[in-house]
């Protein structure tokens, strides 16, 4: 088969596609052939990265074939299964297009979308723009927690985007290299965006397309995970650099407030005494145990803040892979 032609692999690229996969050998050869022909067609020059997330099937030697008819194709394969988020993070640091999209290997996301949402972020002046699926093929089982899912992620975030775990998405390269995806923070990359300092995001309806190969790796686990990743992200968002603000703000409080109710009710105990009125013993209060806790609590809460202090100070090994393989 004759090979495509490089689409000038030696300027800047136009655009990167960064492909997160996982068991999709099915889906990879026509997926790349329907994204090839919308940027010959869009004259653009372009990278398409693979991240093979430590796929069991055949999916790294169809890239390989893949490779040797679209030169433009990058890939890094994984010792191991990671989850997105890692393919995500490892492909936005192979990343080099002036734009760079993110889309699922499952064929539900449509390249044909490439080009407009390129023009909202060259033309419109968004920083990042996220699909919403807004008509989608999926059973309702995962299309209500879904609906409510991101009603909460708006509500907390501040962010109105319909769909925040949309795998298409388009970001100027600045913005990726300058968030870290660890975790499951894949789905809250627009909050971790904004939090960088880019406030421009945008949102583009985009066409969810039934699953052709395979079936889905994600099943209702993802949900819960979800929420707390939300906390986590909101969290980081605010107080990731300086935990101290949260858990030591928190903790005096807290021992402030134990402290003085627990001088109360010694100061109360000593008045009376004092003035011949009825007592009643220290250790028979239950409000002199409950100021004890919060004493307990808020030490506990300063020294978790500070402990935390000193874990951020020091390197963070969160987000080293082991990878196997790379063309």
């Amino acid at each position: 088969m004759m090979k495509s032609p490089d689409l000038n692999m030696n300027k800047r690229k136009d655009i990167s596609i960064v492909v997160p996969v996982f068991n999709e050998a099915e889906s990879l050869p026509e997926l790349t052939a329907w994204i090839d022909r919308v940027v010959r067609r869009e004259n653009l020059s372009c990278e398409l990265i693979f991240i093979d997330d430590g796929s069991s099937d055949e999916s790294w030697s169809v890239i390989e074939r893949l490779k040797d008819e679209y030169p433009y194709i990058k890939a890094v394969g994984f010792m191991r299964n990671y989850g997105k988020s890692a393919a995500l993070y490892c492909g936005f640091a192979e990343a080099s297009g002036e734009i760079v999209f993110t889309m699922d290997a499952d064929m539900q996301d449509s390249p044909d979308e490439i080009p407009e949402m390129r023009r909202m972020i060259l033309q419109e002046g968004y920083d990042m723009v996220s699909g919403w699926k807004k008509l989608r093929h999926d059973p309702v089982g995962k299309r209500w927690p879904s609906k409510f899912f991101n009603f909460t992620a708006r509500l907390v975030s501040g962010i109105k985007l319909h769909d925040f775990n949309c795998g298409l998405k388009a970001y100027r390269l600045k913005v990726i290299k300058s968030i870290e995806v660890y975790g499951e923070m894949h789905r809250y990359i627009p909050i971790l965006a904004k939090h960088a300092g880019f406030k421009h995001i945008g949102e583009k309806v985009v066409e969810h397309r039934a699953r052709k190969y395979g079936s889905s790796k994600f099943g209702m686990e993802r949900m819960v995970k979800g929420y707390l990743d939300l906390i986590t992200v909101t969290f980081m968002s605010h107080f990731g650099r300086s935990p101290m603000y949260f858990f030591g703000g928190t903790g005096t409080l807290m021992f402030l407030l134990g402290g003085c109710t627990t001088a109360w009710v010694i100061g109360s105990k000593l008045y009376k005494q004092a003035n011949g009125y009825p007592l009643r013993g220290v250790t028979d209060q239950p409000l002199f145990y409950i100021a004890l806790l919060a004493v307990v609590l808020g030490v506990m809460l300063f020294l978790a803040g500070f402990l935390g202090e000193l874990i951020n100070r020091g390197s963070s090994d969160r987000n080293k892979y082991l990878i196997d393989r790379k063309l």
